[in-house]
């Protein structure tokens, strides 16, 4: 059985259970989404349509946790790409939707476009440490009327693992799912294995409901679509400057979206996904990559336990602006806790600076992270055959494994042979021209995008779509001139 990490007694997880109900019922949350307080309302909710204050009984909630479910599926465009939590844990995702790309060949930091998209979506197609894309940047050079289009069109041609972002309203959202039926072949097909996931941050702390990422939720959970919220308090600026108060309203805002979503359709999958932070007061600044947003993530991990749902989030950020020591040891240090403490879902890859720019090496180099944390998953893996005790009474004292078959059979998977880390003699670095991890993460990343892409859509898959989708962006990678 497996052993997690925890900070908090039996009763003390019951008592914060019931301090987040205390909250929804007593003190409410404002709903700006109209049809959701419409739905609250049928359900026995006290709704306030002028002030928009929806106040939830804690019966409503305790009737909506027996419709929760223990698993979430990301499904792909191939099935061998399909991942399932807990079993599959830790998945490990793309950080997403960040403004800006650090240019590949200048350094420098720009606004990203469809282009990069199609780049990075092949790139983690071809990266073993990632198991879902989700869309790392936004897209400059979007045609009119196609903002969301020009995102999930080069990542779904260009990546065969599933895909995963959102929409800015429902126009683009349908737009999307069109764009998902022609792929599948039709909207029947697409319904039986819908792998275009869908995330949003519909409660916005502290304790508010919005209303496009709301009516988003809505309308893909009616129509049985695979979708979840990220809940996310800034301790100091919209949560309370204590972690146990951060955790309290975190979690009163996780169930608040819950219960929606339970209420709509009951048996719903869900993630208990967060990314709470507690702000830098001495500026004010944002600190996704503080030691304090895993810490969080521990303490939600094991509230998701408690209601038995998957759990996980943006673990494994970074405020750091280059990939130096800052920027491995937030992600490494989040990251590890958050494993230990049982999470099952990680969007830690390629954002630098806060969530506002990614970098190609930075994400080679956190697929190298991501496969080290699935080796700690491993673990040591008893057994009487692991333990080798013929091997060892046959060599015997002195002898050596190195030249054994047995070696040799077991030396790649027993440990993680990493492409990024140097583990060369002084001098061998020396004559190699001292490269540091992100020179040898961007070599790495070259050598796969000046590859043939073997994830890109069939030629007459993509002209269907691209007639039915006039103007839409070219999507194709290639490595940058």
């Amino acid at each position: 059985m497996q052993q997690f990490t925890r900070f908090f007694t039996d009763e003390q997880r019951v008592r914060i259970h019931e301090a987040s109900l205390e909250i929804l019922e007593n003190v409410g949350l404002l709903v700006r989404n109209k049809k959701a307080r419409e739905i609250f309302a049928k359900h026995g909710c006290e709704v306030d349509n002028q002030t928009t204050l929806v106040k939830i009984p804690r019966k409503i909630v305790e009737e909506c946790r027996k419709s929760f479910v223990p698993t979430y599926t990301f499904t792909a465009q191939d099935p061998q790409y399909d991942v399932t939590l807990p079993g599959d844990r830790p998945v490990v995702v793309t950080g997403s939707s960040a403004p800006n790309i650090i240019d590949p060949i200048t350094g420098e930091e720009r606004r990203a476009t469809s282009a990069d998209i199609a780049n990075i979506a092949y790139l983690i197609n071809e990266l073993p440490g990632f198991d879902v894309f989700s869309i790392s940047t936004l897209a400059e050079d979007a045609p009119k009327g196609q903002f969301s289009l020009s995102r999930f069109y080069p990542a779904l041609k260009n990546c065969k693992k599933p895909v995963r972002s959102n929409t800015p309203s429902i126009a683009d959202l349908e737009q999307v799912l069109e764009l998902g039926y022609l792929i599948a072949g039709s909207k029947e097909a697409y319904m039986e294995r819908p792998f275009i996931n869908h995330h949003y941050c519909p409660v916005v702390s502290p304790l508010t409901m919005d209303v496009e990422s709301t009516e988003a939720v809505i309308y893909l959970t009616e129509m049985g679509l695979p979708v979840y919220g990220t809940i996310v308090p800034n301790a100091g600026m919209t949560s309370p400057m204590t972690m146990m108060g951060t955790l309290v309203l975190g979690n009163a805002e996780f169930l608040a979206l819950a219960t929606l979503i339970q209420l709509i359709r009951p048996g719903a999958p869900m993630i208990y996904a967060v990314l709470s932070t507690v702000a830098d007061m001495r500026t004010g600044n944002y600190a996704p990559g503080a030691v304090e947003t895993g810490i969080l993530q521990m303490a939600h991990t094991e509230m998701a336990r408690f209601y038995n749902v998957p759990s996980g989030g943006y673990i494994g950020l970074t405020n750091s602006h280059v990939n130096d020591a800052q920027s491995g040891y937030e992600t490494g240090i989040n990251t590890t806790a958050a494993l230990c403490a049982g999470a099952d879902l990680f969007n830690m890859g390629g954002l630098l600076g806060s969530l506002m720019a990614f970098d190609f090496a930075k994400a080679v180099i956190d697929n190298e992270i991501a496969l080290m944390l699935k080796r700690i998953k491993r673990g040591m893996e008893f057994s009487e055959e692991n333990m080798a005790l013929d091997l060892i009474k046959q060599v015997g004292p002195g002898g050596s494994y190195m030249d054994l078959e047995h070696t040799m059979a077991n030396m790649r998977t027993t440990a993680v042979l990493p492409k990024v880390a140097n583990r060369d003699p002084r001098g061998r670095w020396e004559d190699m021209g001292r490269p540091d991890a992100h020179a040898r993460a961007m070599k790495e990343a070259k050598k796969i995008l000046t590859k043939e892409n073997p994830a890109r859509f069939p030629a007459e898959l993509d002209e269907k779509i691209r007639a039915h989708f006039p103007g839409i962006v070219a999507g194709d990678a290639r490595w940058y001139e």
